[in-house]
């Protein structure tokens, strides 16, 4: 089974993109893996040292893996904007 590490806890693994610490698979290789992931959002404006300046309105995403909850990735974003997908080519 050939795998290639494409982040620190994401591989590729014969087509497919899999979590590095239990393998559960996010999807085909080559299609956005986000949507199989675990979402939670929290306003940066409510993390610790955020500035005043802050916009209450951006949150950051954190993706994690549905069967261990590993941070897979995060973003920061408005609410609405679609997630910034990665799509990893075969």
């Amino acid at each position: 089974m050939s795998q290639r590490r494409i982040s620190p806890a994401l591989a590729q693994r014969s087509g497919r993109i899999v979590c590095m610490h239990c393998s559960h698979d996010l999807g085909p290789a080559g299609q956005p893996w986000k949507h199989s992931a675990k979402l939670s959002t929290q306003p940066v404006c409510q993390l610790p040292g955020a500035g005043s300046g802050v916009n209450p309105s951006v949150v950051l995403r954190r993706f994690a893996c549905p069967g261990c909850a590993t941070l897979l990735d995060s973003e920061v974003a408005l609410p609405d904007d679609p997630f910034l997908d990665d799509v990893v080519l075969s």
